[in-house]
C-alpha cells in the first residue's frame, strides 16, 4: 500500500464531508497532544494513539447528531 492509502472499504455517503472529518481529526489529535504525520502514513503511530483519535471523533460525531436531533424535535 502506498503512502496515505487505507485498506478500509468505508465510503462516505456525502463525499464533501471528507474535508470536515479531516479537520475534526486534526482538532481532536491536537486536543489529545498527538502529532499526526505530515505524510499521511499512520504506520509508525501507536495503535493506542490512533484509537484514541478515532474514539474521540466518534464521541464528538454522536454529540453533534444528538444536538441536531434534539433541535429538530423541539420545533
Amino acid at each position: 500500500m502506498g503512502t496515505g492509502q487505507s485498506r478500509s472499504s468505508n465510503s462516505l455517503v456525502v463525499p464533501q464531508a471528507n474535508q470536515a472529518l479531516d479537520q475534526l481529526k486534526y482538532e481532536v489529535a491536537q486536543e489529545l497532544g498527538i502529532q499526526i504525520p505530515q505524510d499521511g502514513y499512520y504506520g509508525y503511530m501507536a495503535t493506542r494513539d490512533t484509537g484514541a483519535i478515532g474514539g474521540h471523533i466518534t464521541r464528538r460525531l454522536v454529540q453533534i447528531a444528538e444536538q441536531q436531533l434534539a433541535g429538530k424535535s423541539a420545533r
